[in-house]
């Protein structure tokens, strides 16, 4: 009997008949691959094919009658780790960290082990370093402690197998592209070797009470199975972002079933390992030019935290006949439209001038708040009037020119007060009901012309 192959998308596991040059999940192109249907004759998450039948049946509860007792959490030892996972790690869980390879996921994975070492037995599993080479590092993170066990494998079963022999409390696996199933017949790191994988560990998290972290590589080609294909299976997502080649990493919750998502946790990598920064908002402002135009402070929410980021500007005259207009920490789209309202509303000519907009340490404003602090930067530098070094704008920016209030008003102005700043920018719509912090002024301002006469109008 001729064998079934099947179609795999390797950027986001989408299974299809047949081939396609566009993946009709995902949209992503030429990435449709051809690998034989995976002959599974073992068990397949923890469960035999074979036996299905003769198991018991589950029965059913009345949600009335079920345990309403919390989940048991526990801290990792890092405490912007535990803000993301929303309190700490819970038990039976299973957490996946992505990101692209040297961002530093084994470096907070094998640091956490120091604190969870004190009260539970760690497995650290890893497909890609030699017992020798994690014991160098552990030793340059100072990690040390006789209840952290390592394993170098990359088989399956012989990790299940160390599991079973060792009864750990806490897993670890890096990473999930080198696992492999001897029964599967495609290669270490397809979709169909992941999934299988990342099943198996998920009943026995779920089964064993274990939890387990797994790494996992994201790259932009996407011709290797990433995060993307496990992201409905696991509990939790985590995303380390960042540039590798500077010391600011952020940890971003994409995903997470026992807490809320979009927050972050802010890192800075060191020789001695990651450091936490409690502080994000005055790492990220510091170093800031004094009265230099084109730059405005603005105040965006992480999840429940509120985070100070610099709106850098920059507007030349356009040598060319289609000015360019580049964006780099904020969306492009948004970018274009605030010029466009700039110049039909704010009545400065901009459509011929070519356009920068830098985010300052690497984050990535999605939340509309940040509109006024981007306006008031661009026409910063296109007056060539800097923005008092004390001054914050909040506030979204319609398309009629007219700015909108934005939630957590009070929680963002507060913020910006403890930071040392004296005077805030905020739409007039809900200024009245504003909480406003001793020392600090609050300017309204019902739309983006009178935003940009308070901003630049007077010099602080």
């Amino acid at each position: 009997m001729k064998q079934k192959t099947l179609f795999y998308c390797t950027e986001c596991g989408n299974e299809t008949p047949k081939w396609a040059g566009k993946c009709p999940a995902c949209g992503a192109w030429n990435t449709i691959v051809e690998q034989p249907e995976p002959a599974v004759s073992a068990k397949i998450g923890g469960r035999s094919g074979g036996s299905r039948g003769r198991l018991a049946a589950p029965k059913a509860q009345p949600v009335t009658e079920l345990d309403s007792n919390e989940e048991i959490r526990f801290p990792t030892g890092m405490g912007e780790l535990d803000r993301v996972l929303g309190g700490g790690a819970v038990k039976g869980s299973l957490v996946l960290v992505g990101g692209a390879p040297g961002i530093g996921k084994s470096t907070l994975m094998l640091q956490i082990c120091s604190k969870l070492c004190e009260f539970s037995k760690v497995l650290y599993v890893s497909g890609e370093e030699s017992t020798h080479q994690l014991k160098l590092r552990a030793r340059r993170l100072q990690v040390d402690s006789a209840s952290l066990y390592v394993l170098s494998e990359t088989g399956l079963d012989e990790v299940l197998g160390a599991v079973e022999a060792e009864k750990p409390d806490v897993l670890i696996v890096d990473s999930i592209q080198t696992l492999c199933r001897e029964d599967l017949d495609s290669p270490a790191g397809s979709v169909s070797q992941v999934k299988e994988c990342t099943m198996t560990l998920m009943h026995l998290a779920k089964s064993q009470g274990i939890t387990v972290f797994v790494i996992g590589h994201v790259n932009k080609e996407g011709s290797i199975a990433g995060p993307k294909v496990l992201e409905h299976m696991v509990d939790c997502v985590l995303y380390f972002e960042g540039d590798r080649h500077t010391t600011h990493r952020i940890l971003r919750a994409a995903k997470n079933r026992f807490g809320a998502t979009n927050e972050i946790g802010v890192f800075e990598m060191r020789n001695e390992g990651l450091v936490q920064v409690e502080n994000p908002s005055e790492l990220l402002l510091s170093g800031r030019p004094d009265d230099a135009p084109g730059t405005c402070v603005t105040c965006v929410m992480e999840g429940m935290r509120p985070v100070l980021a610099e709106i850098q500007a920059l507007v030349v005259s356009s040598s060319g006949t289609n000015p360019r207009r580049t964006s780099n920490g904020f969306d492009y789209n948004r970018a274009a439209m605030l010029l466009a309202v700039l110049e039909k509303r704010g009545g400065l000519k901009v459509s011929a001038c070519d356009a920068y907009i830098n985010i300052i340490g690497g984050l990535w404003l999605e939340e509309p708040a940040a509109d006024l602090g981007a306006v008031v930067a661009i026409a910063s530098s296109y007056l060539d009037r800097p923005v008092p070094g004390d001054m914050v704008a909040i506030g979204e920016v319609g398309l009629t020119g007219e700015l909108r209030t934005v939630t957590q008003l009070s929680q963002r102005v507060s913020e910006a007060r403890r930071l040392g700043f004296r005077r805030c920018l905020i739409p007039a719509h809900g200024a009245e009901s504003l909480r406003v912090p001793e020392g600090m002024d609050v300017i309204p301002a019902r739309n983006i012309g009178e935003a940009i006469r308070a901003a630049l109008g007077q010099r602080g």
